[in-house]
């Protein structure tokens, strides 16, 4: 198990460095981005990555199977991230997520997450002030995890999700409205946890591998269906090894891949394509509009038109890693890597942790190396063992 874990690592590292070759940019675009948002500093310390990871109290965003590997039998965490905060002070992620369990292997989750995107003073073509508006978007979802068997649990997750981009302020041009509404659609996550314990002459380690498809669903339109935007949807597979050093510290590192399954505009798969002329490779907005969903998932896997290369540069890796004392305390960083032609974010995380029996704080900063939001951005997490605080009150 230590060498498949080194294996894919090396892979990793080893596959980013060589997808720089192609000019042509690329990158895949959906509706409600705010989904792929890290939205927790523990993850958000680590490189934004939890698929593979300690099972924790935001779990409900990385891999909902996990929390069936929770010990606790309940929790609750808030998240706090500011967004873009060199440019503006009023764009922001809030993230709240828990979970119960009703014995050792099942239970379900929940999460509720709220994008806001400050104010904006929206005018028509012609360059008039309509009025003041604040964009927003949220989702709302619930999992059922459970254990198969004592190492492998499964969950399934059902999500809405909204998007209001205008307020119902509208365009006019030239004394006809553009109307546009909010958008609405429900999707759903499938998801895999494995974890394996390992006795080695330190003490019990700890393999694990993660797997979760989300946002599995149909697409959003904001204008009664004339144009539909693809939704994130996203796999994402991760493995994850513990070890023990003695009684009180322990280390884990972990590595993981992250695909969007959204098709790219640009594509093998446009009417009159060929492969050596870069003007044939954009598809019609309405022929992108009108792709199935479905047929567009598979289309993700083998459409870009540099063919299986292309295909690579749109995997994001991530790694990170998290030093334990005591499981009270907890040193972490990481490292995201997108390929330039794909997005260009590439970033260093540094983050921290402090838990004790009923409550648990974490912090994480963000160190952009090409392209990211975040950049010097504080991130914060606030959690709470229900079953710990239940405990307390009783005493």
């Amino acid at each position: 198990m230590k060498k498949l874990f080194l294996g894919i690592f090396a892979i990793a590292l080893s596959v980013a460095p060589m997808l720089a070759d192609d000019e042509v940019m690329n990158p895949i675009i959906t509706s409600m981005p705010s989904l792929s948002i890290a939205p927790d500093a523990h993850a958000g310390g680590m490189g934004d990555i939890g698929a593979a990871t300690n099972p924790d109290l935001n779990s409900q965003h990385w891999n909902p199977a996990k929390y069936a590997f929770m010990e606790s039998h309940g929790g609750i965490t808030a998240n706090y991230t500011p967004w873009l905060t060199k440019l503006v002070n009023d764009i922001n992620l809030a993230y709240i997520a828990g979970y119960y369990k009703w014995d050792d292997v099942q239970g379900i989750s929940a999460s509720f997450t709220y994008f806001s995107l400050g104010k904006v003073q929206l005018t028509n073509l012609e360059g008039t002030t309509l009025a003041e508006a604040s964009p927003n978007e949220w989702a709302l979802d619930v999992a059922y995890s459970r254990k198969l068997i004592e190492t492998l649990s499964m969950s399934v997750a059902l999500r809405f999700m909204y998007s209001d981009l205008n307020n119902g302020v509208n365009q006019t041009a030239g004394g006809v409205a553009n109307e546009m509404h909010a958008g609405m659609m429900a999707a759903a996550d499938i998801a895999l946890y494995y974890r394996q314990p390992i006795t080695t002459g330190l003490g019990e380690s700890y393999f694990s591998l993660g797997v979760n498809i989300s946002n599995l669903g149909g697409k959003i339109s904001y204008n009664d269906g004339e144009t539909q935007s693809f939704i994130p949807t996203n796999f994402r597979l991760g493995v994850s090894y513990e070890q023990p050093f003695d009684q009180y510290n322990s280390l884990s590192i972990t590595a993981e891949m992250n695909k969007m399954l959204v098709p790219t505009r640009k594509s093998r798969f446009t009417e009159g394509f060929n492969k050596d002329d870069s003007n044939t490779w954009t598809m019609d907005q309405k022929d992108y509009s009108d792709l199935n969903p479905i047929k567009g998932l598979w289309y993700s896997f083998s459409d870009a038109p540099r063919g299986f290369l292309e295909e690579m540069q749109e995997i994001q890796f991530g790694i990170g890693a998290e030093y334990s004392y005591d499981k009270k305390f907890f040193g972490r960083i990481g490292y995201s890597h997108e390929n330039r032609l794909k997005g260009n974010r590439r970033y260093v995380t540094l983050g921290a942790g402090f838990k004790l029996s009923i409550f648990s704080l974490d912090v994480a900063y963000t160190i952009a190396t090409s392209t990211n939001p975040l950049d010097q951005t504080l991130r914060f997490t606030l959690g709470f063992d229900l079953a710990g605080i239940k405990d307390l009150i009783k005493r």
